[in-house]
């Protein structure tokens, strides 16, 4: 193989086999934990050649190139020999027109913020430009970035706000940054400042509210009547882009940024499915806007918590809140183009005890109609899924189950007034259908080479401990600190079938602390390649699959060993795992995008808690991007 051949693919893939075969071949297959985990690497699909795989020693990976590096607890940047990384953009760097360069002593102003690089950089997806032919510019592009949340102490010098103008700053280091690159003559990247493409999304941002429950009752609130305009996007988390080149930025951990004035005036179900409080302490921006005190505003938090999508190549369109995905705590949104022309969305609902989800667009994608695209994620249906298997085995057959009024006991009767009252609940749905409760679904990523679809689940330390959180045979462990790996495959490669099997590509775990144990992990995890809570995921073009990690770092007990958050690189076919980069200390390792050769890859590096990436003496730690590139010019990873 070609180590610089973007488009390498592994020499072993997957055959086409019926689903039925490839039903019984998966139930049939001995537990990968039996006898101590004797035998078999991971929950694998028997199929041929993948089956070549289930050995108790691992041929070594003929997809990845380069050696696994240590563990660290170093606060720096640790990669592979060969490999460089330089800071693309920090917190507090110059977006537009006119704003400041970053100042340590924390002086900017809410208005500077507004006008720079948010904080805490999440999921992200760089977009090439392309030439009046449709051709690709190999040296240009626009970066969209998630700026997920705020460390207070930093960017406001205190734990806790204490005036408008602190919220105000706060807001504004919230939403989504996107701004116009260049490579140089020597291949490096570079952001363009003042660039007519740059922009920043917050959260007093303009959006339009679009799909089923636009215009409804639950969206509308003293300022907008009509439920159809929305001001802001907060908490971004995960991310998504759409074969019409569109980026999917998607709202999590909502309820943190509202309270109540009057307790009694908190809205019930907010309460009991988002976990709203009315003395929310974290953020108290109700305190200090309005828009944010649940008992003056009911509604507002229902118009946060929808993925969201945006043209990153027009500065001046206005983003879309799509409803027809449902209201989560999203992390991300995996869009796949099926056979059949139909856009499916896979999404994980981002808490212990949460779900699974699947939409399926009504109309269908049509790559030479780019105006009949705009708005495919305004209709369709969404499904929960249901993962069956008996304990133990860590495989089983699972189905979609339709949240659709009327169906699946969603009735008037039962409490769901209409469609839009079911997206705008969606986990009340979701557990009312009896959808099986996962370990914390985070990102989802398919490998387009053979349709698997695989979503990490992170951790619960409640699974096994609470009745409603009861051991399954996809989430096997209580108070499981380490995650696993699921991934699925839809009833002959279809994703709009309603049914699929899946199984457990990895269980992370410590093998020197827990050796012959459940918790020390499937036979792929070793002491040169263990980590814990497995987190962002996604696939390059070479069919490698990199996972990311936000997990403890405490490098003692359970953890001892795993150092750092870091990025880990899978062989899909093999399962053999090499630890690739480990952050600095304190950070969570978040967000993948590569240029269109996969010479470049993008990662950031969110909330360090020391110097990085400035080490200025008394200087603030900064959330950053990376950009990873081989000192020979090379495919990253090959």
């Amino acid at each position: 193989m070609n180590p610089n051949d973007v488009n390498a693919q592994p020499t072993d893939s997957i055959e086409t086999t019926d689903f039925d075969t490839l039903v019984d071949k998966a139930i049939s297959r001995r537990s990968l934990l039996k006898g101590a985990m004797a035998t078999g690497i991971v929950g694998f699909f028997t199929l041929s050649p993948m089956a070549k795989a289930v050995a108790d020693t691992m041929a070594s990976s003929k997809l990845i190139g380069f050696e696994g590096i240590p563990a660290s607890t170093e606060d720096a940047i640790k990669l592979p020999q060969g490999y460089r990384h330089t800071v693309l953009m920090a917190w507090g760097d110059p977006v537009l027109p006119g704003a400041p360069a970053f100042d340590h002593s924390g002086k900017q102003t809410a208005k500077d913020q507004a006008m720079q690089f948010g904080d805490n950089t999440d999921g992200m997806t760089l977009f090439h430009l392309k030439d009046e032919a449709g051709n690709i510019i190999p040296d240009r592009a626009v970066l969209a970035v998630n700026n997920e949340y705020t460390n207070n102490k930093i960017v406001i010098s205190a734990d806790e706000t204490g005036s408008a103008e602190d919220v105000a700053k706060l807001q504004a280091a919230h939403g989504v940054t996107i701004v116009e690159l260049k490579r140089d003559s020597n291949h490096q990247w570079h952001y363009v400042k003042d660039s007519k493409m740059n922009r920043r999304l917050h959260a007093n941002s303009e959006f339009e509210i679009t799909g089923p429950a636009a215009g409804h009752d639950l969206l509308k609130t003293m300022a907008d009547k009509t439920g159809t305009k929305a001001l802001g996007t907060i908490n971004n988390c995960a991310n998504g882009q759409t074969p019409w080149e569109t980026y999917l930025t998607c709202e999590e951990n909502f309820h943190n940024y509202f309270g109540a004035s009057d307790a009694e005036k908190l809205p019930a179900e907010l309460a009991e499915f988002y976990g709203a409080k009315a003395d929310e302490s974290k953020n108290k921006w109700w305190k200090y806007d309005d828009r944010f005190d649940l008992a003056k505003n009911p509604n507002e938090a229902n118009r946060f918590g929808w993925v969201v999508e945006i043209d990153p190549f027009d500065p001046t369109s206005t983003p879309k809140k799509r409803t027809a995905l449902g209201r989560i705590k999203h992390e991300n949104a995996e869009v796949v183009v099926n056979g059949d022309g139909h856009i499916v969305v896979y999404m994980g609902d981002d808490e212990r005890g949460e779900h699974i989800y699947r939409f399926v667009s009504k109309n269908k994608y049509q790559p030479n109609n780019p105006s009949a695209n705009r708005d495919l994620l305004d209709e369709g249906t969404l499904y929960v899924a249901k993962f069956n298997g008996e304990l133990g085995e860590h495989d089983g057959k699972g189905e979609w189950i339709a949240l659709v009024h009327g169906q699946n006991g969603l009735t008037k009767e039962n409490g769901f007034a209409d469609q839009a009252y079911i997206l705008v609940n969606t986990r009340k749905a979701a557990k009312h259908v009896k959808a099986t409760t996962m370990d914390r679904p985070e990102w989802i990523t398919h490998n387009p080479s053979t349709g698997q679809v695989f979503c990490t689940l992170t951790n619960n330390k409640h699974r096994g401990n609470k009745e409603n959180q009861p051991l399954n045979a996809a989430n096997p462990r209580q108070s499981n600190h380490y995650g696993q790996i699921i991934r699925w495959s839809a009833a002959g490669n279809d994703h709009t079938a309603d049914t699929f099997v899946w199984d457990l590509f990895l269980l992370a775990g410590n093998p020197t602390v827990h050796p012959d144990t459940l918790y020390a992990g499937s036979k792929n995890i070793t002491a040169d390649n263990m980590f814990n809570s497995p987190d962002g995921i996604g696939f390059d073009k070479g069919g490698r699959l990199w996972v990311l990690t936000d997990g403890d770092m405490s490098n003692e007990g359970d953890f001892a060993g795993q150092g750092n958050n870091q990025m880990l690189c899978a062989d899909p076919n093999t399962a053999e795992i090499r630890r690739f980069l480990v952050g600095p200390v304190g950070c969570e390792v978040t967000g993948l995008t590569f240029a269109d050769d996969n010479r470049a890859m993008f990662v950031g590096i969110q909330h360090p808690t020391k110097g990085f990436p400035d080490y200025l003496d008394g200087g603030k730690p900064r959330s950053s991007i990376l950009v990873i590139t081989r000192e020979d010019g090379g495919v990253i990873g090959a």
